[in-house]
């Protein structure tokens, strides 16, 4: 199977290192190369930053990072991944889309050897949208005085055995995915409206 690529060299080599090379061809794809090469799968890490690269690709599976991007504005054969700083290391990797493309996704990743977690085909999917109301909460806390970012970051890990703390997440992150995903939930749900304290960051 060959894989194609496009990421930053931090994420292509997460990536990369999910599939097992001895079996599947893994190739970097630039945008400034002129021909997009032949593959199986293609994977766009960058699409929230540069828009989509691969939009030649009409038949394979073109998995897109669109944590922000629910499947409907995207072309039927894209499938969105959770590629946000934090999520990429993990053993699975979380998608979602229509149905159709989310099967042959699932199938393709899994005989690769990555194995997924299907989300619904919201906002955020399942990881983002629940670590940004925690960073968002971590806010509220904060300018409640309720304790130092530093120690509210030890208390997340040791209490919930988290990798990082609300703060250590949203500088990982993004402060800025972190606060577009909450302002656009924020606009069918009120529970997702910024803490002042995030506003003020």
């Amino acid at each position: 199977m060959q894989i194609i690529i496009s990421a930053t060299d931090h994420q292509f080599q997460l990536l990369a290192d999910k599939f097992n090379k001895d079996n599947h061809i893994i190739v970097r794809y630039y945008v400034s190369d002129e021909v997009v090469p032949a593959g199986d799968i293609y994977i766009d890490a960058c699409f929230e930053e540069n828009g989509p690269c691969f939009l030649s690709i009409k038949e394979q599976t073109v998995l897109v990072n669109a944590v922000c991007t629910v499947a409907d504005s995207l072309p039927n054969n894209y499938v969105r991944f959770n590629g946000w700083d934090g999520f990429l290391s993990q053993p699975t990797l979380e998608i979602a889309g229509n149905d159709e493309a989310v099967s042959k996704a699932v199938e393709l990743l899994e005989s690769a050897g990555l194995p997924t977690v299907v989300s619904a085909d919201a906002l955020g999917m399942i990881g983002p949208r629940v670590v940004s109301m925690i960073i968002n909460e971590a806010y509220f806390a904060l300018a409640e005085n309720i304790s130092t970012q530093e120690e509210i970051n030890t208390a997340m890990k040791l209490g919930t055995n988290y990798p990082y703390g609300p703060f250590e997440w949203c500088e990982l992150i993004g402060f800025h995915k972190v606060s577009t995903l909450l302002q656009h939930l924020a606009k069918t749900n009120e529970r997702y409206s910024l803490a002042p304290a995030f506003l003020n960051h």
